[in-house]
């Protein structure tokens, strides 16, 4: 529910800050007043009147405006802040500035309780919030899947639930038809290229690729061999020092073998010491140790002299390979296992079959759930064609005629229905589009009855009327009045009009007005709380010389 309205310097208003309740909630006053600005107001702050449209609200001369609505929360507005990273409060607060840049430009900005919003989150957002429908509207008519849309609110949660599973089933068919389409492309590029990949797969299987980690063992097996000259060098000053001693110095070994013997006469004299004799023993023992494993090493070195040729050659092979085929040896490997099975007998016919059975079984699945849909979306149709021509001859459209038309469209995520509204007003007109066929008055009186019962099955959002009962007679201005008083006991409804009888059964009224101020003028928004107030503004608006009296009378019917 809409719950107020400040405004700064939009339109013909420099300063405004309204109240709103519950209930059906009129707006009147002389043309070119500002009626329609506060429905335009609303617009713009939701997400609409960009660019230039946006400009041409603001206020002449002025360096800023902004616009700031506040919305009472309901469980939907509560999870969908909650879903899409705000922190719900006690209300929903949506702000627009305006500002002025260099010239003539503005830049503006949007805020969600305070914290930036994108205008895409606006757009999400604001069917929650407000439906705002005009006299002769048919650009919301002429949406694509709107007339769809409206069919399923019908349905309620189980067509949402239908609807869902309908998308659902589409994104798996689609998923499985791509996975085939590719091995069918495959299958045919295998085809126009079975001898090279016969030819690589013989490269490959010769190359005898095993192990992803060969080529790193290889190459550190030649930096080894590479430099055997320098690692025997070594290996001879190691010798030299630990146990064959250098420039008839005594060795290690041989130094320490002394020192186990001095340790051991000395322990005869203090047994203290035997402790350090053993640990210079262990000494002995590591020493002998590191000696082995130098001698095998030194032993590999030797051992084969042809080994760094065929570890160079090994490596020239697998780099060639993965040059021609842009992998690494990983890769290389992939792709040969890859090419065994494609390339084997039936490898790719089996493969295809199981994706051939695996789209048949999701596009079944899909045309199953999708049938489903159409006949929801059938009984759907009869029960709004039912609705829709027990409220609209009440509103003057005596010879009316109204059907639901559904036609058969490529499947997709809403199913494989294309829906119209197909309409007559008058005998022996056929039926024919509603979009094409119906008059600015009689586009008003249909979606005022069509919004009437869609409010029986979803409350989300408030109602906003801009002048939809223009031009109607009194009669026909009477049956819209009771209709949008009745809509307003399940919605919160705003009307702009300028019938008496509509204005005389509303709940609130609002009056605007203009002045002209030092040459200025200036919108008014009046709320009219006392009966004389309303009474004076519906004489306003009927007119004539018995205006009072006919004011009064209605007012006092809508108390009776």
């Amino acid at each position: 529910m809409l719950t107020g309205l400040q405004l700064q310097n939009i339109a013909l208003i420099d300063q405004l800050e309204l109240e709103f309740r519950a209930g059906f909630t009129v707006l009147t006053g002389e043309t070119g007043a500002g009626k329609s600005i506060l429905l335009d107001a609303l617009d713009a702050v939701l997400g609409g009147a960009q660019g230039a449209a946006g400009i041409r609200l603001l206020r002449s001369g002025c360096e800023r405006a902004r616009i700031e609505a506040s919305f009472q929360l309901d469980d939907v507005l509560h999870h969908w802040l909650v879903e899409a990273g705000f922190d719900p409060e006690d209300e929903l607060l949506i702000s627009r500035e305006w500002k002025r840049q260099e010239g003539d430009r503005f830049s503006s900005r949007s805020r969600l309780n305070g914290t930036a919003v994108n205008r895409q989150q606006l757009q999400d957002l604001r069917p929650l919030l407000i439906d705002l429908t005009v006299q002769g509207q048919t650009q919301q008519l002429s949406r694509p899947g709107q007339q769809r849309d409206w069919l399923d609110r019908l349905g309620g949660e189980e067509q949402a639930t239908r609807l869902q599973q309908a998308a659902i089933a589409w994104h798996q068919w689609r998923d499985s038809a791509a996975a085939l389409r590719r091995c069918q492309e495959e299958q045919q590029r295998s085809e126009e290229e079975r001898s090279e990949q016969d030819q690589l797969l013989e490269q490959l299987e010769a190359a005898q690729l095993d192990d992803p980690g060969e080529q790193l063992l290889l190459e550190q097996e030649q930096d080894r061999l590479v430099h055997g000259v320098r690692l025997q060098e070594g290996l001879a000053c190691l010798f030299r020092r630990l146990r064959d001693g250098a420039d008839e110095a005594p060795s290690l070994q041989e130094h320490l073998a002394v020192a186990i013997q001095e340790l051991q006469a000395m322990a005869q004299f203090d047994s203290s010491l035997e402790s350090l004799r053993d640990q210079a023993l262990d000494v002995e023992a590591v020493i002998e140790g590191l000696l082995r494993s130098l001698d095998q090493y030194s032993f590999a070195l030797e051992s084969d002299p042809d080994h760094l040729d065929r570890i160079q050659c090994r490596l020239v092979d697998l780099k060639r390979l993965q040059r021609q085929q842009g992998l690494d040896l990983a890769g290389l490997i992939d792709r040969r296992d890859s090419l065994r099975e494609r390339l084997a007998e039936g490898g790719f016919a089996a493969e295809l079959e199981r994706l051939q059975a695996a789209e048949l079984e999701q596009r079944l699945k899909r045309d199953r759930i999708n049938s489903d849909l159409h006949e929801a979306r059938q009984r759907a149709g009869q029960k709004l064609q039912s609705a829709l021509l027990d409220l609209l001859p009440p509103m003057g459209l005596v010879n009316v005629r109204f059907s639901v038309e559904l036609l058969s469209t490529e499947p997709a995520e809403h199913g494989a229905d294309a829906v119209r509204f197909l309409f007559s007003a008058n005998p022996g007109q056929a039926m024919a589009p509603l979009t094409d066929v119906a008059s600015g008055g009689e586009m008003s009186r249909f979606l005022l009855a069509l919004k009437t019962i869609l409010a029986a099955v979803d409350g989300s959002s408030t109602l906003l009327f801009d002048e939809i009962d223009a031009g109607v007679s009194g009669r026909v201005s009477g049956a819209m009045a009771d209709l949008l008083r009745s809509l307003a006991r399940q919605r919160q409804v705003f009307c702009v009009t300028h019938q008496p009888l509509v204005a005389a059964v509303a709940d609130h009224h609002f009056q605007v007005s203009k002045t002209v101020i030092n040459g200025e003028t200036h919108s008014r928004v009046s709320h009219l709380r006392d009966t004389q107030a309303r009474r004076q503004e519906l004489a306003e608006l009927a007119g004539g010389e018995q205006a009072d009296a006919y004011a009064a009378s209605l007012l006092d019917q809508r108390s009776a």
